[in-house]
Parts: C-alpha cells; sequence; structure tokens
C-alpha cells in the first residue's frame, strides 16, 4: 500500500461502466485514487479472454481487481492470475445484487455465508504478496445489520483481512432489482462509523450515495475512505479536486486538460481497431453543468458511433463546450440531425 492511502478516495466497480478506457478517463483527473475493475467472476478469469477482462494501462494504477466467486481454489487461481497481471490488490465482491450473483452464489449472498468468506479470503490471502479485501454490503434481506456486517468483518479480519469496503446499505435480494438496490434500501451510515469506532485496528472505506467531495470530508471524520460510485461516473470532473481536497497533494487537472491527456490514450486505440463510441461513453458527463454541455453530450453520442469516427469528434465536441464556435456548431449539428431525421422518414 502506498504511503499516500490511495484507500482515501477511491472509485467504486461499477458493471459495464469501470471497464479499462474510463478507468484511463478518470486517471487523467486524479492520480491518486485506487481505482477499481469491473466484478469479473473466477470462471471467466480462468476459462475467458484474459487479455479483454485483464488487460489494463500502466497509467491505471494504482488499480485493484474485484472477483466474484465463492469457491477458495478457484479464488486462489484467478487472484495468483491478477497479481500476475500487476494488480494493485485483489478485492473479493460480497456485494453485489444481480440475479446472477444470486444463481451463482457470490457477491452480496455471500453476506449469508460468512465462513465461506473468510475460508475465501484466508486462502487468497495465503497465494498472493498484494493486499486481498472485501466488499460487502451491511447484510441481506431479513438479516440485522448489526449482527451480519460485525460477523462478516470480525471472521474476515481473524482470516487477515485488514481492509473492507462497506456500501452502507442492505441489499434485498427477494423484490428488488439491482438497479433498485441502489437506491431503495436506506442508507445507515452511522453503522459504519460504528464499525471503525469498534474496529480502530482494521482499515474502514464507507460507500453508497455518496454524491460530491463536500460529502465525502465529512465521512472521513468517521472513516478511513470513501468510495465514490455514480457521482464520480455521471460527473467524472469532481475527481480533478481529490487529489488537493482529499490527498492534500498538488490539483489535479481539470476537465479541458483531461481530455487533451485522454486523446493520446484514444489515438492509441483507435489504431488498434478500438470503437471511438467505447471510450467516448465515458466522457459525456464531464462538462456536467457547463455552458455547451449538452451539444458536447450530443456530438459525442450521435458522430462518436459513426463508421470510422476519429479524434476529430472529440475536436469537434470540445469546440462547443468550450465556447468556441459553440452556436455555429450546434446550429450545423442540429441541421445535420433534421436532415438525418427527414432522410429517415
Amino acid at each position: 500500500m502506498s504511503q499516500f492511502q490511495p484507500h482515501r478516495l477511491s472509485v467504486a466497480p461499477m458493471m459495464d461502466w469501470t471497464d479499462r478506457h474510463c478507468r484511463v478517463l478518470h486517471r487523467t483527473l486524479t492520480g491518486r485514487s485506487l481505482l477499481y475493475t469491473e466484478m469479473v467472476t473466477t470462471g471467466a478469469v480462468l476459462h475467458g479472454d484474459r487479455p479483454r477482462l485483464l488487460g489494463f494501462d500502466p497509467a491505471e494504477h494504482p488499480v485493484a481487481l474485484q472477483l466474484g466467486g465463492s469457491d477458495p481454489n478457484d479464488l486462489v487461481a484467478a487472484a495468483r492470475i491478477g497479481e500476475a497481471e500487476g494488480y494493485d490488490e485483489i478485492n473479493l465482491n460480497v456485494g453485489c445484487p444481480s440475479d446472477r450473483v444470486q444463481s451463482g452464489r457470490f457477491g452480496a449472498c455471500l453476506m449469508r455465508e460468512p465462513e465461506l468468506v473468510a475460508e475465501c479470503m484466508a486462502a487468497m490471502g495465503a497465494a498472493v504478496s498484494v493486499p486481498v479485501t472485501v466488499k460487502c454490503r451491511i447484510g441481506v434481506d431479513d438479516q440485522d445489520p448489526m449482527e451480519s456486517l460485525f460477523r462478516l468483518v470480525e471472521l474476515s479480519s481473524q482470516a487477515g483481512v485488514k481492509l473492507f469496503v462497506v456500501h452502507a446499505r442492505k441489499a434485498l435480494l427477494k423484490g428488488l432489482s439491482p438497479k433498485e438496490n441502489r437506491d431503495v434500501p436506506p442508507l445507515n451510515y452511522p453503522l459504519v462509523w460504528r464499525l471503525k469506532q469498534e474496529r480502530p485496528d482494521l482499515t474502514i472505506v464507507i460507500n453508497g450515495g455518496i454524491g460530491s467531495l463536500d460529502e465525502a470530508e465529512a465521512h472521513l471524520a468517521h472513516v478511513d475512505g470513501v468510495m465514490l460510485g455514480r457521482a464520480a461516473y455521471h460527473t467524472p470532473a469532481i475527481l480533478a479536486d481529490v487529489d488537493a481536497r482529499i490527498f492534500g497533494g498538488s490539483a489535479g487537472q481539470g476537465p479541458f486538460e483531461a481530455v487533451e491527456l485522454y486523446k493520446r490514450y484514444v489515438a492509441r486505440e483507435l489504431a488498434r481497431g478500438t470503437h471511438l463510441a467505447a471510450m467516448t461513453r465515458h466522457m459525456l458527463g464531464l462538462f456536467h453543468g457547463a455552458r455547451g454541455a449538452r451539444t458536447w453530450r450530443r456530438i459525442l453520442t450521435v458522430e462518436g458511433v459513426k463508421p470510422g469516427a476519429g479524434l476529430e469528434v472529440i475536436d469537434q465536441a470540445l469546440a462547443a463546450v468550450s465556447g468556441l464556435q459553440a452556436q455555429r456548431v450546434a446550429r450545423g449539428f442540429e441541421a445535420g440531425e433534421a436532415a438525418q431525421v427527414a432522410h429517415a422518414q
């Protein structure tokens, strides 16, 4: 673990969102936050397309690999592969509420099996030299969070785990969709704060519903770290203030500078055959609230999916949001869009 404590502010793993392109964009904004991969199942790691699933750019460090699974042997094998690939941490998902994890006996349903979680963590900890950590909920369904969360932490800490990321909500596996489980169950921040009070020897990171750096700083009075999820994805420019406000370092890159840095990565990926839209989809919220932001999103969304789309699309969108030729770009784009609609009709 580096001296600047990357867990003090981290960006949550989010399925279908925090892919390698997203992580590179986030890294252009903050040099210190810990970034997470999407959850990758042990089956995918062991039998899938590893370069696609596990590949990442060296600029992403520090970056953690999040695994989904419940078989200790498979987790050990996957953790060793993750370490060999160069990940800085291996994290076990004990919080995802999707239907797929329930049928596969991993994710949030493991809150009901803390002994198994501890067995898995002990096995992984003995197999790799990088930190192994847990990301969990406070409980599922009718569990008493005081019992479910504290027992999971107790058993896993006995197995050698020193760091826990706690999403301060239950997961209601019966009756709520995965999307509803991100919002409907009430948040219980004081319970996570209490966990830190009772276990000062552990590093406790809080997650769930934290929408700004002001809120993050308030939580840091009670816990060791904060994990941002949707706020970091939908309004990524807030990450530009993280290095200075949360880590006490130099100010990060602003959104305009971040775009220029990201364009270098985009150019390399385009040369490898990656479609522009796969990378620009993560940039849509970069100028949230700024003049021209709507045109920025529309240009990236509509123009970015066209065959052969390249850096010129980003430059066109950037001109709009920066105010340079904004009205001309908007009129031209809207006229072109109208023509597309007319042609389609």
